[in-house]
């Protein structure tokens, strides 16, 4: 079935990196890439019942939408936070797709002035989704022309300038607003309490990735074995968005050097190539890299995945340490 059209008003990432050296450690980045875009809606999922992992995450936002159309009412305002490539803009475009209306995505960075949002607000119909990427990087005078639109469905348009200009309220429809951001303590308090649904996605674990991996590599056409693809789902640091892109990366690979097929070795020989160098960032998200004053240290959770007794000094207990 057809899904309601989607509108994007433009999008910015934050991984640009030049020449070869940068090149290959974009392979890595889980932001979104400037030539992406087209393989990702491809690779997407057409329903929310094909969206793989973020099982809690995924059983919110089927009551919140079954309920919203048993009462015939928008649903209410939702916030995805997390690291960047888990799926919150697909999560948004599938909440549409579940409901049966428009959605209008755009981002915070792409915002300047409160008239930049008074053309989509006034264009949504009732139940439409606003779609706002990296929403804690709104500006303040956007974000407080945001709370009236979210509360009580009006915009205060300002019709002149100077000491003595004039607003009229104009009435909106009843839209939801879906937010996301990877710094959910960027975002201002009041900003929080305005959404009624707050979801954390969390880094998938290698087989909801290999489910991922197959998926894709199926609509891509591209010849797997289970090995192959566990070999892709384990260097793809919990991101689906790696998981796609190391799955192309080595797709090439095979098709030029290994008769077309993905096994275990043709992966491992694929992604030896690909000079994975961009480690400290993922050490420290899964928390074997600690910044501190003396530099980057390994941490105690670090010395325990090897065996090794940790020293007093690799870092400071905390209630989570066993």
């Amino acid at each position: 079935m057809a899904g309601p059209p989607i509108r994007d008003t433009g999008r910015v990432s934050e991984a640009g990196a030049g020449g070869a050296g940068g090149a290959r450690a974009q392979v890595t980045t889980p932001e979104a890439l400037p030539d992406e875009r087209l393989t990702d809606a491809a690779l997407r999922p057409s329903r929310l019942d094909e969206f793989v992992g973020q099982a809690k995450v995924k059983e919110s936002l089927q009551i919140a939408i079954d309920a919203a159309k048993q009462r015939h009412e928008p649903l209410d305002h939702a916030l995805f936070f997390g690291p960047p490539g888990l799926g919150k803009t697909t999560l948004a475009l599938l909440m549409a797709r579940e409901l049966g209306v428009n959605i209008r995505t755009t981002s915070g960075p792409v915002l300047e002035r409160p008239g930049d949002l008074v053309g989509m607000l006034t264009s949504l119909q009732a139940g439409d989704i606003l779609f706002i990427d990296e929403v804690h990087r709104l500006r303040p005078a956007l974000e407080e022309f945001l709370y009236p639109a979210m509360e009580d469905y009006r915009v205060d348009v300002r019709i002149a300038d100077g000491a003595h200009a004039q607003t009229i309220p104009m009435a909106l429809e009843r839209f939801t607003l879906i937010g996301a951001t990877t710094r959910f303590g960027l975002l201002t308090p009041p900003m929080r309490a305005r959404f009624g649904l707050v979801e954390r996605l969390s880094y998938y674990p290698p087989d909801d990735l290999a489910q991922i991996i197959g998926r894709s590599a199926g609509i891509l056409d591209v010849p797997t074995d289970v090995a192959g693809i566990a070999e892709i789902a384990r260097r793809s640091r919990g991101t689906p968005r790696v998981a796609n892109r190391l799955l192309k990366r080595v797709r090439d690979y095979a098709q030029v050097r290994a008769g077309g097929k993905i096994t275990a070795q043709v992966a491992a020989e694929a992604l030896k190539r690909l000079d994975e160098e961009v480690y400290e960032p993922f050490l420290m998200q899964q928390g074997f890299l600690a910044r501190t004053p003396r530099g980057r240290c390994a941490t105690t959770g670090a010395y325990k995945h090897f065996g090794f007794t940790p020293p007093k000094t690799a870092d400071q207990p905390t209630m989570f340490d066993t």
